[in-house]
């Protein structure tokens, strides 16, 4: 004879079974950012990835113009987060406090300018500039992110666009069509959109894309660096 499950406890045991769903869901982002499968690696055709700017990357982080909020100990732990999420590319890296001078950017050809600078983030939250070898950051990009969405952990987007830029620096010069690459962009504002293994999960979290990168954004850089072999398109 067969038991009949009760109508309570079958609504029980669907609920129970959300969690585990929810999870499972949830990550096929975290596996997306963990692994770089076959194929896998696009961009969007807007850049050739190349070696980085030098050898050995000094990024010298200036405090002075970031907004009141945001303290010089966070952003120096999230170029250090960033660079060491970027240290298996290669390439090796530090992070120091300080002012870069015209004559210590002659002078020392591995280091990094980053500071806050309105005009050189040109309305990006933040931009790298090769050429001139620095990483600026927005002031006016976060505190309109701060007054339009101040429950928005704003050190998440700063994460993310540092270890963004960083990347273009470390040599990644393409924009990467996969949704979940630090150094991705989402659309190429012609219709066509970024790659994600379940595009239903990418309302899933308010930024699909990761705040340090990827598996695959790590082997691009190694290929750009002559690390390993080549990444692909």
């Amino acid at each position: 004879m067969h038991s009949r499950l009760s109508p309570a406890l079958l609504l029980s045991l669907a609920l129970s079974l959300l969690p585990l769903q929810a999870s499972a869901l949830a990550s096929i982002r975290d596996q997306e950012i963990a692994e770089c499968r076959p194929g896998e690696i696009a961009t969007w055709g807007d850049g050739r990835d190349r070696p980085a700017v030098a050898a050995k990357l000094v990024f010298v982080y200036e405090h002075r113009g970031a907004p009141a909020w945001i303290s010089e100990l966070l952003v120096m732990q999230l170029l250090e987060r960033a660079v060491q999420a970027w240290a298996p590319c290669g390439v090796p890296a530090v992070v120091l406090r300080g002012v870069m001078t015209p004559a210590l950017m002659a002078a020392e050809p591995g280091h990094i300018q980053v500071l806050w600078d309105e005009a050189a983030a040109r309305g990006s939250f933040a931009l790298a500039n090769l050429t001139q070898r620095q990483l600026a950051i927005s002031p006016a990009g976060f505190a309109l992110l701060k007054q339009r969405n101040p429950r928005h952990p704003f050190q998440e987007t700063l994460q993310m666009v540092i270890s963004h830029e960083m990347g273009h620096l470390y040599g990644l010069m393409a924009h990467s069509r996969r949704c979940v690459d630090v150094t991705s962009y989402y659309h190429n504002g012609r219709g066509e959109t970024c790659y994600a293994r379940d595009r239903s999960q990418l309302k899933s979290v308010t930024e699909y894309r990761s705040m340090l990168p990827t598996a695959c954004d790590l082997q691009r850089c190694r290929a750009a660096n002559g690390k390993n072999g080549k990444a692909g398109p």
